[in-house]
């Protein structure tokens, strides 16, 4: 790629990512969920940190393009990818299969909406776990997705 097209490209992305334009629509993969909630962005976030707590699960990471632009001057609807998993359960995934290792932490997706409210997007365990094919990696997930069911409700619900 020359200088021009390598600038052109970068531009588009900075555009891209600082527009509230869902370019790939709701649900870019199969088993993508996504729960809209009366709770404005700041409090989803905070509802969901008391959950996975709640939940006995840890909090890995956090990340937050918004919170970066802000950080820069630039104002960009709220968003915060809150990175859920316990050392109990990636020693079990590992020992499954090292390539799963790249899937953990599960991801939680909190976007702030147009209307003021916001909404939570994940995918299950048993849907970020099934393409390796793992017989001990399916019994485990079944385990984590009634945890992910019961923090992503706890969360958005109220």
């Amino acid at each position: 790629m020359n200088k021009r097209h390598f600038t052109s490209a970068l531009a588009l992305t900075a555009i891209l990512a600082t527009t509230n334009t869902a370019i790939a629509g709701p649900a870019v993969l199969p088993g993508t969920l996504t729960f809209s909630s009366k709770h404005d962005f700041g409090t989803l976030v905070a509802r969901v940190e008391a959950a996975i707590s709640q939940q006995k699960m840890g909090l890995v990471a956090k990340a937050s393009a918004s919170a970066g632009a802000a950080g820069r001057g630039i104002k960009i609807p709220g968003n915060t990818v809150l990175m859920v998993f316990r050392n109990d359960y990636a020693v079990r995934m590992l020992q499954a299969s090292v390539p799963a290792g790249i899937e953990a932490p599960i991801r939680l997706y909190v976007t702030e909406n147009t209307d003021g409210t916001a909404s939570l997007t994940y995918s299950a365990p048993s849907t970020v776990f099934a393409p390796y094919k793992s017989e001990k990696l399916n019994e485990m997930a079944a385990e984590l997705d009634p945890i992910f069911d019961r923090i992503v409700h706890d969360a958005v619900g109220g």
